[in-house]
């Protein structure tokens, strides 16, 4: 691949899918077998050393690979609460920004899709990618008018790799769940198929935005960037360019901690909002995704991944998670029946009381506000969950849930390890009481 971006000739991208796919099973099944043997602590440390040496095996292959491979990896390194601690953190480098594509080729791009050239399109355009990401780049450039904007250009036929990599991608990640868990795959790759499909056209991603900040018109502690529609196609995307302070920085000692707690409590409301109010959830919870303003404000970027929530799904988890606020620790099994998460069979069951009980009791913490619970200062908050998933996964075999809860997980799970890093305090079960309790009342009487 070198400099001139992702590998895009398909033999060798399917040669290096392939290949990966097939070490990483070989792999998981030589582990499976050993574990009916294991017995002792080293040979648990092994198996560990084995999760972790496929995990950076996978890094490696699809950082270097971009489109879809990494795109995926980065979503399924944010599930944090479902994957081994030592796992989560070599998956975690897929989060960071994948290498530059030189200016010249993205230069080509936009003069393609737009129809001029950048110098009768932009007055100055910055040569440097100012950010890069696993389907485009981002560059900063300046408008007739004098404003500053950033113009979000897609790789040479990403749109063509990424269709070219589903299919080994799916053998792959089917290898990387059987690491980890015995639930069903499908589901989980329908969802990642269809948002991944959606991110590739810019079109599509600019009506998100625009949708979104007429929702947050009357929301003054969001600020979503404008589109420039003139300047903007299926594979360019123009818009205002919205400085702010970076997560490294917001999270940093250089901020108070009261500061920090406002943002938390701007970023929570944020997700609350859009799945309660709006059903309409911006659903990669990347911190990248988001700058802070010293005003106590939130920028949010890239809309590309969003996800329209059922209204049976909103008004499910409503339920749930005042059952879990309230402490009504009995009825979720009953809730997160009528939500489509039960045990398979002749007949439909709900999940059994010991299996949901101990995980109400873990959210509960968060939200019962007794007291104000601090994200991040119980470091065994994930410890916690990966140890109680690992102890219950012969009785998680059978679970069923509906596909459209995998991006509200994968959001909500992705803000409270965003929220970890602020190190937030805030009234979160308030929060979660006041919508929850909107979405309710506005429910016809029966």
């Amino acid at each position: 691949m070198g400099d001139q971006g992702p590998t895009s000739s398909p033999l060798r991208r399917f040669i290096k899918l392939g290949s990966l796919a097939s070490r990483v099973g070989t792999s998981v099944a030589a582990s499976r077998a050993l574990d009916f043997v294991r017995s002792d602590p080293a040979d648990q440390i092994r198996s560990t050393e084995n999760l972790v040496k496929n995990a950076m095996r996978i890094v490696e292959t699809l950082g270097e690979l971009k489109g879809a491979a990494m795109k995926v990896g980065q979503m399924l390194s944010l599930h944090e609460g479902m994957l081994p601690a030592e796992v989560a953190s070599v998956l975690r480098e897929l989060q960071r920004e994948a290498p530059r594509v030189p200016a010249e080729v993205m230069r080509f791009e936009v003069e393609g899709s737009l129809g001029a050239k950048i110098d009768d399109l932009f007055p100055s355009f910055d040569e440097e990618a100012f950010a890069a990401a696993s389907i485009g780049q981002v560059h900063l450039a300046r408008l007739e008018d004098g404003r500053r904007v950033a113009v979000k250009v897609q790789y040479p036929a990403i749109d063509q790799i990424i269709k070219a990599d589903l299919g080994n991608l799916r053998r792959l990640f089917r290898a990387i769940f059987s690491m980890i868990t015995e639930l069903d795959f499908e589901p989980i790759w329908l969802e990642l198929h269809d948002r991944l499909l959606e991110e590739l056209d810019y079109r599509n991603e600019a009506d998100n935005m625009r949708r979104m900040a007429e929702l947050h018109r009357d929301v003054p502690e969001v600020v979503i960037p404008g589109v420039i529609d003139e300047l903007s196609s299926d594979r360019v995307l123009t818009m205002e360019y919205q400085e702010g302070i970076s997560p490294d920085e917001a999270c940093s000692k250089h901020y108070a901690q009261e500061q920090k707690d406002l943002w938390g409590v701007r970023l929570f409301e944020f997700e609350m909002r859009g799945f309660f109010e709006h059903r309409f959830l911006h659903a990669d919870p990347n911190m990248a995704n988001f700058a802070f303003l010293e005003d106590g404000r939130v920028v949010v970027y890239d809309f590309g991944c969003m996800k329209s929530v059922p209204d049976t799904l909103v008004e499910g988890l409503a339920t749930l998670f005042l059952a879990v606020h309230e402490g009504r620790q009995r009825e979720v099994p009953q809730v997160l029946l009528e939500m489509g998460v039960y045990k398979e069979g002749e007949v439909r069951t709900p999940l059994p009381l010991d299996l949901t009980t101990p995980y109400v009791e873990i959210f509960g913490e968060i939200f019962r506000d007794r007291p104000t619970y601090r994200f991040g200062e119980d470091a065994e908050f994930y410890d916690r969950l990966v140890a109680l998933g690992m102890a219950n996964w012969q009785k998680a075999t059978d679970i069923s849930f509906p596909q459209d809860i995998i991006f509200v997980n994968r959001s909500l799970g992705g803000h409270f390890g965003n929220l970890a890093r602020l190190h937030a305090a805030g009234p979160w079960g308030e929060i979660v009481e006041r919508y929850a309790n909107e979405v309710l009342d506005r429910q016809p009487a029966t």
